[in-house]
């Protein structure tokens, strides 16, 4: 019998389940895509990884890993289809979180920057990219496509820098802020046009009134319709207290209404916007951000390794003059737009150049039009491959672009030294007749607070705010804030941080708080820091670098918390009371004396005669440095030891065998008169 010949026929069914073709074919690409996802996956892990320890951006640490793995270099991992879909879903999560921050109330509260110095950035620098794209022989449509790619900044890493550097507030922050919400806002038309532009001139015309009509039909729906049925929507789901399922609706809203787009001739990212604004008007704006960040980071991450698979290492080396070129006049077009529109609209010699400065570089949404129109084959690849180098390289030197703008506006602009010195002689003035005063580093709703809290008690302060609008509706109101980065040397000495008894960090930002800490201490290393954070990780950074005393807002949430439901458990008051005090003493060794009964037993005791605290630092030559702790006989002057700070510890042991070193800051407990001549043992050792 003869052997059946399958060489031209398909090999015969095993027997059991058949497998329908359209099943085989998804299992078939998930195992071809698995591998690429692994090693695309690894390799960002260790690059962004390192790249996050050196203090740079991880979008770079991603283009790189694109770049070494992609067809141009290593090879490892091959341009394919798969590899733009995973891309392509990274854009539908960008832009959804985009449209979550969306914010009629914030256009129109922002809206002289946002709509004047954001549309001039934009449309300026477009039409200066796309004139010097035709004189390169580049179509006018390619062009504009370019403009607007060229356009755009890092939304992210300027938002972060910003805030950082608490700057978020200053002048040019608001209006980087501005421009950076028009540019979010401007890149949704465009990825809408691109591929109509790919269209022959009679097509083209029809094309983008179809698109124009589709996309007024769909945000009418967006406005009028579909907030009311979404938020509805969500409240059903909400009510099933699932986190699954609630992370399940937002998925299945985000990519249905990204298909649903694209299904009428428009655009994923369209409709994924469209579904960020649709959420980011409902109660649920805040879980939804918080549940769709991990899966916006990964694919985002995803997106710029792709892009980075788009960059020919050889071809942009052999072009490095053409890169250079397109690098300096991108830097030097978007600085002279920025700060020519910013001065027309008013501003200062000196923010018109920090705007224009923070956003010269390129940006992130950049790489997602210049990637569109490579897809639809509006710019060839020899067009991308320069263009896309200069703008990594100008994501690359932002942030040191950032780092040295102010030194670039006061070398640059005469009058910002004059503005500078005038604002540092009229605080210097007004803190001139303060002696034994606070300094309120921030004069928000705690600051404000605060403030009340020593009036009350009689107690003079300057406080210190970068907040323009806070400084002069404060000062307006006869408030004793001055504006001014407490940040800065030369403001906290304006300040009268020489003659100061106290500072107070009254902002929770620890990268601002420890910097302000670091100034204090250089400059006057005896005088005691109090200071807001967080958490009690920021609070132990705080003590490691010079505070006196940390308040961790986590902690003491959690303190009155408890104390709250044991009251209402029915825990007697009294057993509350010395629970409290119990967890404040363990935390708060500064505040021991309060709790102990020493200041309940006298209010009708002159203020004078009253137990209070008074923190000594022993400085150079003070008598008490080498000295035991039980050698220092301070019963002998009524005044008492609550405490010791010392920068290399944290709560040091009280014993009489303690060696005090200097730079320790001893906390004194007595009345005025006795902290007074215990100050003047520990520095001198004598009796007043």
């Amino acid at each position: 019998m003869m052997e059946p010949n399958y060489s031209n026929h398909a090999p015969p069914r095993p027997a059991g389940p058949v497998c329908h073709p359209c099943v085989a074919r998804v299992l078939s690409n998930m195992t071809d895509i698995l591998p690429l996802v692994l090693l695309l996956l690894a390799a960002a892990v260790a690059v962004v990884a390192l790249f996050r320890t050196l203090g740079l951006p991880p979008i770079m640490g991603y283009l790189l890993v694109g770049a070494v793995l992609g067809p141009h270099a290593a090879g490892w991992v091959p341009e394919s289809e798969q590899a733009r879909h995973l891309a392509e879903f990274g854009v539908v999560f960008l832009m959804f979180s985009i449209g979550l921050e969306f914010s009629l109330a914030r256009l129109y509260a922002m809206k002289r920057i946002v709509f004047g110095l954001g549309l001039a950035q934009v449309v300026v620098t477009a039409l200066v990219a796309t004139l010097l794209a035709r004189l390169a022989g580049i179509p006018w449509l390619a062009g504009v496509a370019l403009g607007g790619a060229l356009a755009m900044s890092s939304t992210a890493m300027l938002s972060k820098l910003l805030a950082e550097r608490g700057e978020l507030d200053a002048p040019h922050g608001r209006e980087v802020i501005g421009v950076l919400l028009f540019q979010d806002i401007a890149v949704v038309p465009l990825l809408v046009l691109i591929p109509a532009f790919s269209q022959p001139l009679d097509v083209m015309a029809e094309a983008l009134l179809v698109a124009g009509l589709k996309a007024v039909v769909l945000l009418a729906l967006v406005l009028f319709i579909g907030q009311r049925a979404l938020s509805a929507w969500f409240y059903l789901v909400a009510r099933r207290k699932s986190a699954e399922l609630f992370m399940l609706n937002v998925l299945l809203i985000t990519l249905g209404l990204a298909w649903l787009t694209e299904l009428a001739g428009l655009s994923l990212a369209l409709g994924a916007f469209t579904a960020g604004m649709l959420i980011g008007e409902t109660e649920y704006r805040y879980q939804v951000e918080e549940d769709i960040k991990p899966f916006r980071d990964v694919l985002l991450g995803l997106f710029f390794v792709a892009i980075g698979m788009r960059l020919n290492v050889p071809q942009i080396v052999g072009d490095w003059p053409l890169v250079l070129g397109i690098l300096i006049a991108l830097v030097a077009i978007k600085l002279a737009v920025v700060g020519v529109a910013s001065r027309l609209l008013g501003s200062s010699p000196g923010t018109a150049l920090r705007s224009g400065l923070w956003l010269c570089a390129g940006g992130e949404f950049g790489f997602v039009v210049l990637a569109r129109s490579g897809d639809v084959n509006l710019l060839t690849p020899a067009q991308l491959q320069p263009v896309l180098a200069a703008m990594v390289l100008s994501l690359l030197a932002a942030p040191l672009i950032v780092h040295f703008a102010d030194r670039l506006v006061l070398r640059f602009v005469a009058s910002e030294w004059l503005l500078r010195s005038m604002q540092l002689t009229q605080l210097a003035a007004q803190s001139l007749s303060s002696d034994k005063h606070a300094i309120l580093c921030g004069y928000g709703r705690t600051g404000q607070h605060l403030a009340r809290f020593l009036e009350a008690e009689n107690i003079g302060f300057r406080a210190l705010d970068v907040d323009p609008e806070r400084v002069r509706d404060a000062s307006a109101a006869g408030e004793a804030v001055s504006y001014g980065d407490a940040t800065k040397k030369e403001t906290l000495l304006a300040a009268g941080l020489s003659r100061a008894s106290v500072v107070i960090i009254t902002f929770a930002d620890i990268d601002a708080a420890l910097r302000v800490v670091h100034r204090v201490r250089e400059l006057r290393p005896d005088v005691a820091i109090v200071s807001r954070a967080r958490e009690q990780d920021d609070a132990e950074k705080l003590f490691a670098a010079g505070a006196a005393e940390v308040v961790p807002e986590a902690l003491e949430s959690s303190v009155m918390l408890a104390t709250h439901a044991l009251a209402l458990s029915g825990i007697p008051m009294h057993k509350v009371i010395k629970r409290l005090r119990e967890m404040r003493e363990q935390h708060y060794s500064l505040l021991r004396g309060f709790f102990h009964g020493a200041t309940d037993a006298g209010a009708h005791l002159a203020d004078a005669d009253q137990p209070r605290l008074h923190a000594v630092t022993l400085t150079l030559g003070a008598w008490a440095i080498g000295q035991r702790l039980g050698d220092v006989d301070l019963a002998k002057v009524g005044a008492g030891v609550t405490a010791i700070r010392r920068r290399s510890q944290r709560g040091v042991k009280l014993e009489p065998g303690l060696v005090l070193i200097e730079g320790d800051v001893v906390v004194l407990m007595g009345t005025a008169a006795t902290v007074a001549m215990g100050e003047e043992m520990l520095l001198r050792g004598k009796q007043k």
